[in-house]
């Protein structure tokens, strides 16, 4: 009664059913991974943004790639705003996921040397070519901490690095473009400011990284291991249903021969 696993419909039906069960172990493993990611993210985050602020020269230097581990580390920095070198970054959104306009002003430390200063959201101007509004920065020496930030990549972020901008305006926070554009000795990533707390409380700063939820990750992998458990059930429902409804066939046609015999007299 088990000869009809050999037909094509069958054996189709259990490679499929093959194919599938190490398909969804694997989309449950991945998701577990990203679970796993997320906590440890969460965790660096808390600490970094637990830790005591450092001198941001002691985290970064003119070509340095911020590591991993250093990202939202807080520091410091002391310096005087260059305002006429300000930039801003279009198409950015606040905490509200209102579209707007990041400020990026250098900040031009004793030595010389340069520090992008992520100084807060703005909103864009009503034509996109225009330079929007945007407060100035405090004038002379200034101190200011925030969060350390790695340099903005197209690869990393998603974000087209577009050409033909209107002037002083750029998609990505990135140093090494900045020190080109201004020919100085800019430290590699970026400064997200945190205080002082700007006048007026604009530019709006960026809110501190989420680092209490972990997401559905996890869930998400019980459920595809649960659909990959669930395969070789349902395949062994289905042989046993088939079974039992061919053996019910057989068994009517053998009822069907037997009453239609003549009867001897």
């Amino acid at each position: 009664m088990y000869r009809f696993l050999l037909s094509r419909q069958w054996v189709i039906l259990t490679l499929v059913a093959l194919v599938l069960i190490p398909v969804m172990i694997e989309l449950g493993f991945w998701q577990f991974h990203r679970h796993q990611n997320r906590v440890a993210q969460n965790a660096l985050i808390a600490d970094n943004l637990k830790a005591e602020p450092v001198p941001v020269t002691e985290l970064t230097s003119p070509g340095h790639t911020v590591p991993r581990g250093d990202y939202w580390r807080q520091v410091t920095a002391t310096g005087t705003f260059d305002t006429a070198h300000e930039v801003v970054v279009r198409r950015r959104t606040n905490a509200d996921d209102k579209v707007g306009v990041l400020v990026l002003t250098p900040l031009v430390l004793a030595d010389g040397r340069v520090l992008l200063v992520n100084r807060g959201w703005v909103p864009a101007a009503a034509d996109q070519m225009a330079y929007p509004e945007v407060p100035p920065a405090p004038a002379g020496e200034v101190t200011v901490t925030g969060r350390l930030k790695a340099d903005e990549t197209t690869g990393a972020s998603g974000i087209k690095d577009l050409s033909g901008l209107p002037p002083r305006q750029v998609m990505l926070i990135n140093s090494e473009q900045q020190a080109e554009r201004l020919g100085r000795e800019v430290l590699g990533g970026y400064l997200e400011q945190t205080g002082p707390r700007p006048a007026g409380d604009t530019p709006e700063l960026i809110a501190e990284p989420d680092h209490d939820s972990i997401g559905a990750h996890m869930a998400y992998a019980v459920q595809w291991w649960l659909f990959a458990s669930g395969v070789p059930v349902g395949w062994v429902v289905l042989v046993r249903r088939e079974k039992r409804d061919r053996e019910a066939a057989a068994a009517a046609g053998t009822q069907e021969g037997a009453a239609s015999e003549p009867s001897v007299v």
